[in-house]
């Protein structure tokens, strides 16, 4: 799998979106596997994954599971916090890129 995402379709996804959000309807086309919002959803389902054991492994050392160890809990918290922060970088880069393209004049 390729984690390549050309100009051209991110373009096209944004201003899809922009008239979305205008209401005007615009023909969707059969997107790509590796489509910008598919690598976009897949990110962000891998964050929610590492949080979600994170958060059981905590639930699980707060019942006093002996199978989970104290920095085993601690280490999952640990990458649960920074994949939301990276997560949270990257989506206010997007935003950032996106104000961007819809203020250049065409």
């Amino acid at each position: 799998m390729s984690n390549t995402i050309s100009p051209d379709t991110l373009l096209v996804q944004m201003r899809a979106l922009a008239a979305q959000a205008q209401g005007k309807t615009v023909p969707t086309a059969s997107a790509p596997e590796n489509s910008f919002a598919n690598l976009l959803r897949q990110s962000i389902d891998k964050v929610n994954d590492v949080q979600q054991e994170g958060a059981r492994l905590a639930d699980a050392f707060q019942k006093g599971d002996p199978n989970v160890q104290m920095s085993e809990m601690m280490i999952a918290l640990q990458k649960s916090s920074v994949s939301f922060q990276a997560m949270l970088e990257v989506r206010n880069k997007l935003v950032s890129a996106y104000q961007e393209i819809m203020n250049m004049q065409v």
